[in-house]
């Protein structure tokens, strides 16, 4: 296997800068003794503990943390979410002995950028560093921006836009862990919901494998996610606006990628790219609204973190229920507000029978109140939509059936939740000129 090309910073060669944290001593000095093979790596700390870990990366600032995660006084996942809140410049890669999927999510969510499965091979060591250092160029230049106090610490706004970017750019990201949930029907009536005289909205379908926003508003487009990643660092507010898709309502709409192949690229070149679009183009709308795959990866993980309100989308059944509380307690795990969550409850029964619940027993089981309530009804009025190529909530005159009536109530009470304070836009407007610190969910997956 060919080695990865070294790591330059505008054509300098640079050297990574690399602490090691792990609790057994002869780990730490095997992987010290396989990095001194590289020029461009130079171990400049260790600690064997995550407390003792915090204190080194606060004082050496390195590019790069190795942790494991099972130590003893503090845990790997906690010290990475608190070496990504403080020293968000540094990117964190996990080791374990475990590799199960639950091992990674929480290794990820807790601020980690990559994870790695011991014993790992030199190969695979190399390049994930090189890699990470890569992807964290932009959170090193605005570090060293904020420290030399040359300029202010923030994504520029490209202001040659006419709309000068000074919209609300509140982030509503519809979340389901549970496939077959009716998300894209909530994500496609919500985007169509919040849209008023004056109110600029944006849709955009990050399922890279199976998105299907496109489908369900009978949309084909000629630029997708997967035009726009490259160049996802430096994009155009302006171009942006006029390369994504026109829906017949006026909504603006950024399809998926139309091979589902394309999404493994995008996954491994350019996991921060979505990110990076929402950080730039935000403030030239009111509302974007992203429908979300299933999985909780690095790049979902990053939306949630930008999210305004999650809209969390569950149905009366037991794996739905049991899935939805598994995620409001990750949540609450890496201190998002309650407030940041906005339940809905999809295919509610009139009658609640043995088997499904009564809302109210749903509420009780999750421990939050439930905030949209969308009854079940004949799948033919949802097909129906679909064929037209138009939003479930505006697929029937008359405002007063069911489910239309509940998806309007629903996104009136988003958006008054976030557009009716004034304050609070003004906040939220400000927070998203800001670079996203990672965190939080990136504090138990990353950005």
């Amino acid at each position: 296997m060919s080695k990865p090309s070294k790591p330059q910073d505008d054509g300098v060669k640079k050297i990574i800068k690399i602490v090691l944290v792990d609790d057994i001593a002869e780990t730490r000095e095997s992987i010290k003794k396989l990095l001194a093979f590289e020029q461009d790596f130079k171990v400049v700390g260790t600690a064997s503990n995550g407390r003792e870990g915090i204190e080194v990366v606060k004082e050496l600032e390195p590019d790069i943390v190795i942790m494991d995660i099972n130590m003893p006084d503090m845990d790997g996942l906690e010290a990475a979410k608190r070496i990504t809140n403080a020293i968000y410049k540094t990117g964190v890669i996990m080791m374990s002995v475990q590799d199960d999927a639950d091992y990674m999510q929480k290794a990820m969510l807790a601020g980690a950028r990559f994870f790695l499965t011991k014993p790992v091979s030199m190969d695979q060591l190399y390049t994930t560093i090189r890699n990470v250092y890569d992807q964290f160029k932009p959170f090193r230049d605005q570090w060293e921006t904020a420290k030399t106090g040359t300029g202010r610490v923030a994504v520029v706004i490209d202001e040659k836009s006419p709309t000068g970017g000074n919209r609300a750019g509140h982030v509503v990201v519809v979340y389901s862990p549970q496939g077959g949930s009716g998300k894209t029907t909530i994500a496609t009536s919500l985007a169509s919901g919040l849209m008023k005289e004056g109110i600029k909205t944006l849709l955009i379908d990050s399922n890279l494998e199976f998105g299907d926003c496109g489908a369900f508003l009978n949309l084909r487009a000629q630029t997708t996610i997967a035009d726009l990643v490259e160049t996802a660092s430096d994009i155009d507010a302006e171009y942006f606006d006029s390369a994504v898709t026109t829906h017949n309502s006026g909504m603006k709409v950024l399809l998926a990628p139309p091979n589902p192949g394309i999404a493994s690229e995008i996954r491994e070149k350019y996991p921060d790219a979505l990110g990076q679009i929402i950080d730039a183009i935000r403030n030239y709308y009111d509302f974007i609204v992203v429908d979300t795959a299933s999985t909780l990866d690095m790049i979902t993980v990053q939306l949630l973190e930008r999210a305004s309100k999650i809209v969390l989308v569950t149905t009366p059944t037991l794996p739905a229920l049991k899935n939805a509380r598994l995620v409001l307690n990750l949540f609450d795990s890496v201190n998002y507000p309650p407030d940041k969550t906005s339940i809905v409850l999809n295919r509610a029964l009139d009658k609640p029978t043995k088997t499904i619940p009564a809302p109210d027993k749903i509420q009780a089981y999750l421990k939050r109140p439930i905030e949209g309530v969308i009854p079940l009804v004949d799948e033919n009025l949802i097909l129906l939509a679909i064929n037209n190529g138009v939003p479930v909530i505006a697929s029937d005159r008359d405002t007063r059936k069911p489910p239309m009536a509940q998806l309007l109530k629903f996104s009136e009470h988003l958006y008054t939740s976030l557009m009716g304070e004034e304050d609070k836009t003004s906040a939220t407007a400000e927070t998203a000129k800001q670079p996203t610190k990672r965190g939080g969910l990136f504090g138990l997956l990353g950005s």
